[in-house]
């Protein structure tokens, strides 16, 4: 039993690790400035975000454009500005955690 508990330790830290990761990835590119993740800001809230995408395949591409272009008229009429200085590789990691948030 004793050796169970810090292994279950661990596997808990391990799998929260990319939820905190994506969470500290979105602060480090100023995306909370306008969303959060359960309650509307400027923009909607990542979890709204991922129940209106929820089951659609193409959700992660059309996401992804999004970001790195901007948008308007999906939430109403606040602009949501291009991040093109965010990397492919952040705004995919970024795409892919706020979609599977429940």
């Amino acid at each position: 039993m004793k050796k169970i508990l810090p292994l279950a330790a661990i596997g808990f830290a391990l799998a929260a690790t990319p939820a905190l990761a994506s969470l500290e990835l979105a602060q480090k590119n100023a995306c909370t400035a306008c969303h959060a993740i359960d309650k509307k800001l400027v923009g909607p809230a990542y979890k709204d975000v991922a129940n209106k995408y929820r089951g659609d395949d193409k959700a992660p591409a059309r996401l992804e454009e999004k970001v790195k272009k901007g948008s308007v008229g999906t939430w109403g009429q606040v602009p949501m500005p291009p991040n093109s200085q965010v990397s492919d590789a952040d705004v995919k990691t970024l795409v892919k955690w706020i979609l599977s948030l429940k």
